[in-house]
């Protein structure tokens, strides 16, 4: 098993990093930053998005996996007094050839210039903004007119991402099992002239999402951690990337309920007094 670490850059990623290759070192995996069979991300979230989109053409053969050394880390299943179990489990794990994983839908985004069609992928979220106005677009579901948006902008999420952007939005926690995007409107504008659905929209595998912004309009996109800033946009379909997801490498239960509640909520017990 090959392997590599993709690291924040402050001391204690970079402590954690050579402490992690010496311990792995112990089970024989090899270093390989051009094709690994894992990715350890030490940092936060924002690590680990930077992790995928270097190794999204690779995503197939990949799992990745992470040690957040920040204050949460919704992605990451580790902490930094972990790493030697870490090692020890990914050791065992490579010595018996039996990796497991845990799969993500991903959304994929098709933006229509004049000068072609440009495919990208998002492991969190995709957000089209207005820059120096308010963004103007129709929305169509599956090539039918549902609105005309105005407002700040539109966030269109993956299950992993209904946790990060979408949530402040309002928008719904999915589990990332489900096949689906979700769209939530960013300060929408509604009045007795202007009207949007007002609620975020959950769409199966099956179905997409056309965003058509006004002729010429500054916009702001970004993809997860990337942002650009286009006024070339003729269209933008988004949909749940086919045949393609990503995988986390689970060397221990980590229920993704679980995940939600410390992330959030944290956990404390009910005693006898408590109401």
């Amino acid at each position: 098993m090959k392997y590599n670490v993709i690291h924040r850059g402050d001391d204690i990623s970079i402590q954690l990093m050579h402490s992690f290759h010496r311990l792995i070192g112990q089970y024989g995996l090899v270093h390989e930053e051009e094709h690994p069979d894992v990715v350890l991300s030490i940092g936060g979230d924002g690590t680990l998005l930077h992790a995928f989109h270097q190794y999204k053409e690779q995503l197939e053969t990949i799992a990745f996996v992470g040690i957040h050394t920040g204050r949460l880390g919704f992605f990451a299943d580790w902490k930094p007094d972990e790493v030697e179990l870490l090692a020890e489990l990914m050791g065992e794990a490579a010595q018996q050839n039996d990796l497991r994983v845990v799969k993500y839908p991903l959304v994929e985004i098709q933006i229509t210039t004049a000068q072609g069609i440009e495919t990208q992928l998002a492991l969190n979220e995709f957000t089209l903004k207005g820059v120096d106005a308010t963004l103007v677009a129709q929305l169509h579901i599956n090539d039918e007119l549902l609105e005309t948006f105005r407002g700040d902008g539109i966030c269109i999420s993956t299950p992993a991402g209904s946790t990060a952007y979408n949530k402040s939005l309002g928008g719904a926690i999915v589990h990332p099992s489900l096949d689906a995007i979700q769209i939530a409107e960013i300060a929408s504008i509604n009045n007795r002239v202007f009207r949007t659905l007002g609620s975020p929209i959950i769409l199966p595998k099956h179905h997409h999402c056309d965003m058509y912004p006004r002729a010429n309009q500054n916009i702001l996109l970004s993809l997860d951690h990337v942002y650009t800033q286009r006024n070339d946009i003729l269209s933008i379909r988004s949909m749940v990337a086919a045949g393609k997801k990503v995988k986390f490498a689970r060397f221990r239960p980590f229920p993704f309920w679980s995940r939600v509640r410390e992330a959030f909520i944290g956990y404390e017990p009910l005693g006898e007094n408590k109401s």
